[in-house]
């Protein structure tokens, strides 16, 4: 991977990326980033990860399950696509992969270097924050090659667009 994001070159646009999960708090990181998308002139693209199976391979259902799982995870980012289409007029590209979240992440970081962005939603709860939160906002951030916007999900609407202009 390059040092330096194509996102800034002549002809290209910055991409805010948005991983897409079943969080209630994920909205907050799609209004967010779409009102950004808006404000700067960028575009999007969102990310569903669906987890392997763990030991389902010897007897083919490890094949229906990601199938199954990747139908899940279309049906979220549809959803998150809706309320981009909502909350700015965002149409964003939709990215379904199979792996580790954080090392699918770093792939299409890698891979697709428009993406000048990512967006992660923080849990409200007690629980805290979310693991991918935590890890990526932790130690890991500081070697990622792209900025992290972590987007409290106690925002409302209007705060978000308050704060993202």
């Amino acid at each position: 991977m390059s040092d330096k994001r194509r996102s800034y070159e002549s002809g290209h646009r910055p991409k805010f990326m948005v991983v897409v999960d079943k969080t209630p708090e994920c909205a907050r990181a799609v209004h967010f980033a779409s009102r950004r998308v808006v404000r700067t002139g960028a575009s999007m693209v969102m990310l569903a990860v669906v987890d392997p199976p763990d030991n389902f391979e010897w007897i083919g259902v490890g094949e229906a399950m990601i199938e199954e799982a990747s139908e899940e995870a279309q049906k979220l980012l549809d959803a998150a696509a809706r309320e981009a289409r909502n909350a700015a007029g965002v149409e964003p590209e939709q990215v379904i992969r199979v792996g580790t979240r954080a090392d699918e992440i770093m792939k299409l970081i890698q891979e697709d270097e428009d993406i000048s962005f990512l967006v992660l939603a923080a849990g409200s709860a007690k629980e805290g924050p979310g693991p991918l939160v935590s890890t990526l906002g932790g130690r890991a951030a500081a070697s990622f090659p792209v900025p992290i916007v972590i987007v409290p999900g106690s925002l409302s609407d209007e705060q978000i667009d308050a704060l993202a202009g």
